[in-house]
């Protein structure tokens, strides 16, 4: 059975005093070694992260079934599976589809992985792809198949279009991404939501856009949330409640406490210790956040049935050997691609 990764942590920790000559699960004192006192047992870790790490070689998309009604509608969440990127997990005998110009992969490799993703999507030849420089902002851009012959990519966090034959695509590694398709005007958007986006209403914003622009009609919109990062992992701080208490008046709703476990904490205990009385630091209960429950209210808010909202429910933390994550790889990962298109 695969180890969590809470303890391979704890595996970590106990080489690294070891090397230093201190006893795993021992306080060692001048004089005679004492025996700690015996440990409460510690509840089972709720999201545990196996410690192998194995791609498939095969590209692998996240798809809407219900939205194969519409010809010609063409959407997909890309995974981590398949591609030729070895950057991130070199040891993998297969590579990982990376497809955003990240720092440690090579260009070529990226272009390739995006030519292998629009294969696995059967997207025709002809088909451009036009991601944006997203800075978290709530800025919703129109574009249609010139602005794919721009040599940098503008700025943004939302894509919007009735063109045939453009893909619009969102770059994430935990943030959510969501797709929009009006079934009956064949408009499409999509938008990068982070918790800053959410704030700032990018999707109920964006939905606005495609009401003056196309006049879609919120009862003729379709909605996909994609994978990201859930509220089982998403801990954030105070001031996040308080930016989306500000704005939001069903915010409450959208946070729950959680009581972490600190597995190594709890057995190196004099790691930790501080100047605080009685001279250990608390854990806690930490602070969580469903920010794919507040993009799915912001959607109800701008007039989406219900029904018509698909919400995937994947974990990009929790699943990190399926998708890409910033959280769990501390930074030092890839980013997938969310699309929607018109078929030409």
């Amino acid at each position: 059975m695969p180890l969590s990764r809470a303890a391979s942590d704890v595996e970590v920790t106990d080489e690294l005093l070891r090397k230093v000559g201190l006893a795993s699960g021992r306080h060692v004192q001048r004089g005679a070694e004492r025996d700690r006192a015996p440990r409460r047992a510690r509840p089972a870790e709720p999201h545990p992260q196996p410690a192998r790490r194995v791609a498939k070689s095969r590209i692998e998309i996240v798809r809407v079934p219900a939205w194969n009604t519409w010809p010609w509608l063409l959407h997909g969440f890309s995974t981590r599976t398949g591609g030729v990127t070895t950057a991130y997990r070199p040891a993998q005998r297969s590579g990982e589809l990376n497809l955003g110009f990240t720092p440690a992969d090579t260009r070529d490799n990226v272009l390739e992985n995006r030519r292998r993703l629009l294969e696995a999507l059967v997207a025709p030849p002809s088909m451009k792809l036009i991601t944006l420089k997203q800075i978290h902002s709530s800025s919703v851009r129109n574009v249609g198949r010139r602005d794919a012959q721009d040599a940098e990519p503008c700025k943004g966090d939302g894509l919007m279009s009735n063109t045939p034959g453009v893909l619009l695509a969102i770059q994430t590694a935990d943030c959510i991404p969501v797709l929009i398709a009006d079934v009956k005007k064949k408009a499409v958007a999509a938008f990068h939501a982070g918790w800053r986006g959410t704030v700032k209403r990018i999707v109920e914003n964006g939905v606005g856009k495609m009401r003056m622009q196309f006049r879609s009609c919120p009862k003729d919109l379709i909605a996909a949330i994609g994978p990201g990062i859930g509220a089982c992992c998403y801990a954030v701080g105070e001031e996040v409640r308080t930016e989306f208490s500000s704005q939001f008046p069903y915010a409450p709703e959208l946070f729950r406490e959680v009581s972490d476990s600190d597995p190594i904490r709890e057995k190196y205990p004099m790691l930790f210790l501080t100047q605080r009385p009685p001279g250990h630091s608390n854990i806690g209960p930490s602070l969580h956040l469903d920010l794919m429950e507040a993009n799915r209210r912001q959607l109800l808010d701008a007039g989406l049935r219900a029904d018509a909202i698909t919400v995937i429910g994947d974990c990009t933390r929790c699943q990190n050997n399926r998708y890409f994550s910033y959280r769990a790889e501390q930074g030092f990962t890839g980013r997938m691609l969310s699309v929607v298109g018109i078929r030409g």
